[in-house]
């Protein structure tokens, strides 16, 4: 049974970056009920996904914004320098506009706030790798 939004049937690869083991696990089996979604790499600090977004180029990054090492928003720029044709979707706890405003700065595809993330992150993904930039609550 294939979704509607893919009729090149293709699957998308994604790195996931987050540093607290539960919420990625909880994201990882998320996008695991997407046949058209396949996780290729699990990160939990800033660095390693600038380095893992670089090697691997992977369709969409999932990036939490308080990362170790480098923040999320540090590590998007240079993510869309070193790979500029990965989509970024900042999942993050933070939810006022001037931090979602400066994320969305970096060109990133869609921001989802954690506390919605069990209702909106695949409809989210979907969107986001089928083209659709998307933002929820702003």
């Amino acid at each position: 049974m294939k979704a509607s939004h893919s009729n090149t049937g293709s699957v998308a690869r994604i790195l996931i970056a987050e540093d607290f083991p539960a919420f990625r696990r909880f994201i990882s089996s998320t996008l695991g009920e997407s046949l058209d979604l396949r996780v290729i790499a699990e990160v939990s600090d800033g660095l390693e996904a600038v380095q893992k977004a670089a090697e691997l180029k992977p369709d969409l990054i999932l990036l939490d914004i308080g990362l170790p090492t480098i923040n999320g928003i540090a590590a998007a720029r240079q993510i869309r320098k070193l790979s500029p044709e990965s989509k970024i979707v900042f999942v993050s706890q933070e939810s006022s506009a001037d931090v979602v405003e400066e994320a969305l700065s970096t060109g990133a595809w869609g921001y989802v706030v954690k506390t919605k993330a069990a209702s909106q992150l695949l409809a989210v993904v979907e969107a986001v790798v089928s083209g659709t930039r998307f933002v929820n609550g702003h």
